[in-house]
């Protein structure tokens, strides 16, 4: 009987061994992470610090989080802010809004008034067959122009 030979402790003492290990190696991958993602370190730095991870493993990623652990989660998050700002400026690029500001659009209106182009925003605005986005635009364009 497997009971017999391998009692309930020894199962425990087994389970906790894997999650040690498996937290063990997320900290290590969050560390590496961490020493490519820094822009505060240079070259010569970053290849100590992986040297030292890799000669010594389990002491490396400890001091590492010592040393360097309390600055991790800002890198993290200017990390992810900048990838939001690009995902937002995609998102901006992809549906055709414009880049800047309300002030962009005001000297876009302005040329308009001076292209006297009014008559054709009055068309857009009046014009069920036209996509009601545009219709609503067209009608704010022309609130603003008045």
């Amino acid at each position: 009987m497997i009971s017999t030979t391998y009692p309930l402790l020894d199962i425990f003492w087994t389970m906790l061994e894997f999650f040690l290990f498996f937290v063990w190696i997320w900290l290590l991958i969050v560390v590496f992470g961490d020493i490519f993602r820094s822009h505060d370190m240079g070259g010569v730095a970053k290849a100590v610090w992986v040297i030292f991870l890799i000669i010594f493993p389990i002491l490396g990623v400890l001091i590492y989080l010592l040393v360097r652990g309390g600055s991790m989660h800002e890198r993290a998050e200017r990390a992810m802010a900048q990838q939001q700002k690009a995902f937002n400026d995609y998102v901006r690029h992809a549906s055709g809004a414009p880049a800047h500001g309300t002030a962009d659009e005001l000297a876009k209106l302005a040329d308009l008034k001076e292209k006297e182009a009014v008559p054709e925003l009055r068309t857009l605005a009046n014009n069920p067959a036209v996509d009601a986005g545009v219709r609503q635009r067209a009608g704010l364009a022309l609130e603003k122009l008045q």
